[in-house]
């Protein structure tokens, strides 16, 4: 059984046992989550529910592994022959679950 899941203004293919990077969630480590906005539900014998835009009555149960940033990405900007030249970098915060349950 999988599931489509959305947070963090993302999508993800969720089964049981997958370990997922989301975007930074609250709760600490080892906490139960769960997800309640399930798009899309399949099975292994060809059954799929679709919601509109949820499917009713499900939810992906997850706990939380462990919270991290992403490895640095450099935003340079620059404008030619003007001397103008912009270096920063960022990390994004996202935090590791690992998915229990999908209840249906």
């Amino acid at each position: 059984m999988y599931a489509i899941v959305a947070t963090g203004g993302k999508q993800y293919r969720a089964s049981v046992g997958d370990m997922l990077d989301v975007e930074k969630l609250e709760g600490d480590v080892g906490a139960e989550l769960t997800l309640s906005e399930v798009l899309l539900v399949g099975r292994e014998d060809g059954d799929v529910r679709v919601g509109t835009p949820t499917v009713e009555n499900a939810t992906v149960s997850c706990s939380v592994v462990k919270h991290d940033k992403n490895s640095k990405i450099i935003v340079y900007k620059s404008k030619r022959r003007k001397g103008y030249a912009r270096k920063r970098g960022h990390r994004q915060s996202y935090t590791r679950i690992r998915v229990d349950a999908i209840n249906v």
